[in-house]
């Protein structure tokens, strides 16, 4: 099984464009999409390039993947970083700081999720205040679900929204062919499209709030 919908826990359908059906005139939501993993011969760029597929077919998205394995953040935070961290922050706050949702794409490490992960968002605070957060995981037997239930009580302590449902894929790497194809797309498919549209509903009705009145978090 490769999908899950949190029942405890780009093709569209008619359904995707819901909110911009009510609104043509709506601009598209600022999707970025992480890929958490900077591990040697990881499987991420694979389940990202697929989902990104997937979210840039939509209207009511503009997508842009942030790949950590491009950023050198170190673990021991700071007040006031030396040169060579704040050139780093220079070249992903901004991008994080522009986003209306977000995405993260994550493996499961020993029950959790990555260290890369963990220290970009340690990095940032009012960067993921009041938008929504989606998952898509992926692992062995747990499909990543332990790293996920991780996250989702990191971005509730920095005062983010995480959607309910989740894209799961377990024992990732049978799943795919060498060209990165899901061999039976249509059950992540529809995974895909009910994240996105949770994170679609989430994402305008917070930025809609935040035009009102500023997020007092």
């Amino acid at each position: 099984m490769d999908i899950t919908t949190n029942d405890s826990t780009t093709e569209a359908t008619p359904k995707t464009n819901a909110a911009q059906a009510a609104d043509p005139g709506q601009t598209p939501l600022k999707l970025a999409v992480i890929m958490g993993s900077n591990r040697e011969g990881r499987f991420g760029p694979v389940v990202s390039d697929w989902f990104v597929s997937r979210a840039a077919g939509r209207d009511d998205f503009t997508v842009e993947l942030i790949d950590l394995a491009d950023t050198d953040l170190p673990t021991a935070l700071s007040f006031k970083p030396a040169a060579p961290v704040r050139d780093q922050l220079a070249r992903i706050t901004h991008r994080l700081a522009g986003a209306d949702a977000f995405v993260v794409v994550t493996p499961e490490y020993n029950h959790s999720y990555p260290a890369s992960l963990k220290t970009l968002i340690d990095w940032h605070f009012a960067e993921w205040q009041a938008k929504p957060v989606g998952f898509v995981s992926y692992g062995g037997v747990s499909g990543g679900l332990r790293a996920v239930e991780h996250l989702r009580q990191v971005f509730g302590e920095l005062h983010a929204v995480a959607v309910r449902d989740t894209v799961s894929f377990h024992n990732a790497g049978a799943l795919f062919d060498d060209e990165g194809r899901h061999l039976d797309p249509d059950r992540p498919d529809a995974a895909a499209t009910t994240m996105l549209d949770q994170l679609a509903w989430w994402g305008l009705a917070l930025r809609d709030a935040k035009s009102v009145r500023a997020y007092a978090g």
